[in-house]
């Protein structure tokens, strides 16, 4: 069946839709509406179960998980590996970015720090040729901004020749790999020239038929770091999306969002890839410790909450004394110090007890928090700029024995940061803490107390196994309960990748969702406080929020999305027109389980008889109503809202 295309102008359609539909007052619709349902029945655990620990279910999954019994799919769901996931895999092999280390990124995508420094001759060119094609553009821009100083960055963009004009019509006619190697054997300025003369579809069309590896190595002449950053987030989508280990993707996202990091800040836009990959994810499931200690040594973390610029006041650095064999000591002048590095830095002791473990009331004073930040004094990176990984520089230690919550930590160099590290692991305000909200995102809003309690008792009993923690969530009355089915608003990431799944949608291009989360007030890896993004309803329902949403419903219903497919219900196999009434319960029961209160129901069917809704002609009454139109009210819906 063919999608059939909106006439009206999609802001307006948008708006007029919210406000027949009485959207003014969906916020607290949304917030607090009781449930259309109720976990009593086996088909109703599912639901609640794939509403919970995945990012939505998709057309069928409710029958797969009862086929399986909804025990066991937990059960596979809390332990991942056992799970075949080759399918995303192949969508993510695009990416090369994503196997690289930081140093590989910097050294194929070049951070203005490496163009600067072959600017000024202390840097060579890479000798690859399709790689010194990325260095000499950038090479051009950076000279190009420095001769203009006061110029704005639009005013700085390098304007293209008319002569750079005229060849793309000539290029766009040869194969893909010609068109590369024709751009690689021009001259350093022609090529920047004849790249930003390209534009909108003449762009796409250079790039169409690439290699991944092309395509990356064009996109990086324009802005290195922009690649790295849009293959991190559109792998995120499509792990989101396609993953069949769902709750392990949900479990990355709940702690990339709990030991955040922004991707904004300098070198971690080189870091981010490896603090998911391999600090993150391998242990989503595991020990809290383990987690704990692993964010802690992260390159991304510690330049994320500048730990590496910390220097302790007493230290051999701090004081100008350099130790020769022996210990003998020899001063050296002040002034040779780096200024960035000269000072104690509290940041990361600070988020590491109100955000990490023991919360805001978790019984630390401000002299815990500055003993906990000598205690890491010396926890550095080298060239984080270039990717440079962790290690540890004892002159920047701060000497001497510190008290944390009590506690003597003795002189002992690194080691005493992995005791203070454990010390925080095992504290009871940690345990429930982490169980409060792990339980925030999985039951409610306002988690129940006695849940907490047990969740933190088996954190404490099991080591912080949070694997246990969260079967310990899920074999209780309150995760199943009546009151907290469909009861939690989704964050926009989930709202449109629950869209997604519950569509079926082929997801050839994922930036057009990524550009839409942004829209929506939730840029992947953006937030920029350590705080992270807020899990509860409060945060993300209002009027103008909503509106988003809907705007982003109809136009995906309606395949105006980019790089984005569905496939909307066929007729039957009689060829018989269904009528709206047969097509809006299709799509109940497709999008929803049937879970729709009768007002949601009865609003939609009675706007579909409107022409400006069902975009019916006038003199056709009897045309099939437009089923993009249904479905993107169904997705926009308060039901829909809520997991």
């Amino acid at each position: 069946m063919g999608q059939q295309t909106l006439t009206m102008p999609l802001p307006r359609r948008s708006i007029a839709v919210l406000a027949l539909l009485g959207f003014a007052c969906l916020p607290a619709a949304i917030a607090h509406k009781k449930p259309a349902g109720s976990p009593a029945d086996e088909r109703a655990r599912a639901i609640q179960a794939l509403n919970r620990l995945t990012f939505g279910p998709r057309p069928g999954d409710v029958d797969r998980v009862l086929a399986i019994g909804v025990d066991k799919w937990i059960h596979q769901q809390l332990h991942p590996d056992s799970i075949d996931d080759h399918a995303l895999e192949s969508r993510l092999a695009q990416f090369r970015t994503l196997k690289m280390s930081p140093e590989e990124l910097a050294a194929n995508f070049p951070p203005q720090t490496l163009i600067r420094q072959i600017a000024d001759g202390k840097e060579k060119m890479p000798g690859d040729q399709a790689r010194r094609a990325i260095y000499e553009t950038q090479l051009i821009k950076y000279r190009e901004k420095k001769e203009t100083k006061n110029a704005t960055a639009d005013q700085t963009e390098m304007q293209p020749s008319r002569d750079a004009a005229a060849k793309i019509p000539e290029v766009l006619k040869l194969e893909p790999d010609l068109r590369m190697q024709t751009v690689l054997t021009m001259t350093p300025e022609d090529r920047s020239d004849f790249l930003f003369a390209l534009k909108g579809n003449s762009r796409e069309m250079f790039l169409a038929g690439m290699s991944p590896e092309e395509r990356e190595n064009v996109l990086a002449m324009y802005n290195p770091q922009q690649v790295v950053a849009d293959e991190l987030t559109q792998a995120k989508v499509l792990r989101a999306t396609y993953s069949e280990r769902q709750l392990g993707e949900v479990m990355t996202d709940f702690w990339m969002n709990h030991f955040n990091v922004f991707m904004g800040k300098g070198a971690d836009r080189y870091e981010l890839t490896s603090y998911e990959r391999d600090v993150i994810r391998p242990r989503a499931l595991g020990k809290f410790e383990d987690l704990l200690d692993a964010t802690a040594k992260s390159p991304a973390m510690l330049f994320y909450l500048d730990n590496w610029l910390s220097v302790g006041p007493q230290s051999d650095f701090a004081l100008g004394v350099r130790r020769e064999p022996r210990r003998r000591m020899v001063r050296f002048p002040q002034q040779k110090q780096k200024k960035q590095q000269s000072g104690l830095n509290e940041n990361y002791a600070r988020e590491l007890m109100e955000l990490h473990t023991l919360g805001v009331n978790g019984g630390y004073t401000q002299k815990d928090v500055t003993e906990v930040a000598k205690v890491f004094t010396g926890w550095t990176l080298k060239e984080p700029r270039l990717g440079g990984g962790y290690f540890f520089d004892e002159r920047k230690h701060e000497p001497g024995t510190k008290i944390v919550l009590g506690h003597k930590i003795k002189e002992n160099g690194e080691k005493e940061g992995r005791e203070v590290l454990h010390l925080l692991a095992r504290d009871p305000h940690t345990a429930k803490f982490v169980c409060n909200k792990l339980a925030l995102r999985f039951v409610s809003d306002n988690p129940p107390p006695a849940l907490v309690d047990r969740m933190a008792k088996t954190f404490l009993k099991k080591d912080g196994d949070i694997r246990e923690v969260l079967r310990t969530m899920l074999q209780s009355p309150e995760f199943w309960s009546s009151d907290n089915f469909r009861a939690k608003v989704k964050t926009p990431l989930e709202f449109v990748v629950s869209s997604l799944r519950a569509t079926n949608a082929q997801v050839d291009d994922a930036m057009p969702i990524v550009r839409q989360l942004q829209s929506l007030g939730m840029p992947l890896y953006g937030a920029q406080p350590p705080t992270g993004y807020s899990m509860k309803a409060e945060t993300w329902v209002s009027s103008s929020a909503l509106l988003g949403r809907m705007n982003f419903a109809v136009r995906l219903a309606a395949g105006r999305i980019r790089g984005v497919q569905i496939e909307l219900p066929q007729n039957d196999s009689n060829n018989v027109m269904p009528d709206a009434q047969q097509i809006l319960t299709s799509l109940e029961n497709s999008l929803l389980e049937g879970n729709v209160s009768k007002q949601t129901h009865d609003t939609v069917l009675a706007q579909l008889s409107d022409p400006k809704i069902s975009q019916r002609r006038l003199d056709d009454p009897a045309r099939t109503p437009d089923v993009s139109v249904i479905e993107g009210l169904l997705l926009g819906s308060p039901e829909f809202q809520r997991r």
